[in-house]
């Protein structure tokens, strides 16, 4: 699930939620660099988990999940999917 709500001073808040399935997740992004600890998905109350971010509007992004077992998935209410080079796609946000 994504979730896209503009701020006062034109930047977007982005928040990327997945079922909590039990194991740590993380969102990686061009935008952090790919790396896994920069944006671990919380643990919320009402059985997901998240991040939020703030991106300027306009921005085109990709990016992935990653599970603590070294696994990737895409979040399928992402814009659009396409090849990331490594035989698997990734997903893309347009802010």
């Amino acid at each position: 699930m994504i979730k896209r709500q503009p701020l006062a001073d034109g930047a977007v808040k982005v928040t990327f939620a997945v079922p909590d399935d039990g194991q740590p997740v993380s969102l990686i992004a061009d935008f952090n660099g790919w790396d896994g600890a920069a944006h671990p998905l919380k643990k919320r109350s009402n059985g997901t988990r998240s991040a939020v971010v703030q991106l300027p509007p306009g921005a085109e992004v990709r990016f992935r999940y990653l599970d603590e077992s070294g696994n990737c998935f895409d979040d399928p209410d992402a814009d659009g999917f396409e090849p990331n080079g490594f035989g698997q796609t990734h997903a893309v946000l347009v802010v």
